[in-house]
């Protein structure tokens, strides 16, 4: 069995998260998703979400390409994760492109590219400037 695993934070989930976990399906036979939690997002990435940390979760539970939520707390997590669960593909937005190189040792790792015209920072701008 061949397992991939993602990362990311998922908050107002749309399209674009939903085709970056079907890509990532097609790359293995099960897929584990890593939900950035609040305190990580807030204390580490200077990011507030809108949507709870366990409700990101349970959405991202929901899609059918989705095999197994787990939760990430921190940046070198990603290497224990890969370890941990034998994990044979690393894959994560393109926009993090080289960063996560480190892991090749470990796993193969994938860039995707991004779904354009749609981001969580473009739809928050969008509510924002709609609300001024």
């Amino acid at each position: 069995m061949k397992k991939v695993i993602t990362y990311g934070t998922y908050d107002l989930f749309h399209v674009g998260h939903l085709n970056m976990l079907k890509r990532a399906k097609e790359l293995g036979d099960y897929l584990i998703v890593a939900v950035s939690s609040d305190r990580f997002n807030w204390e580490e990435k200077g990011k507030k979400c809108f949507v709870k940390d366990v409700d990101r979760a349970a959405i991202v539970e929901a899609i059918k390409y989705v095999d197994e939520v787990i939760f990430e707390d921190s940046w070198e997590q990603k290497k224990e994760d890969v370890v941990k669960y034998d994990v044979d593909v690393f894959v994560i937005g393109d926009d993090w492109e080289g960063e996560f190189d480190f892991l090749k040792e470990f796993c193969e790792v994938v860039y995707l590219s991004r779904t354009e015209g749609i981001s969580t920072t473009q739809i928050k701008e969008e509510l924002k400037k709609q609300g001024e």
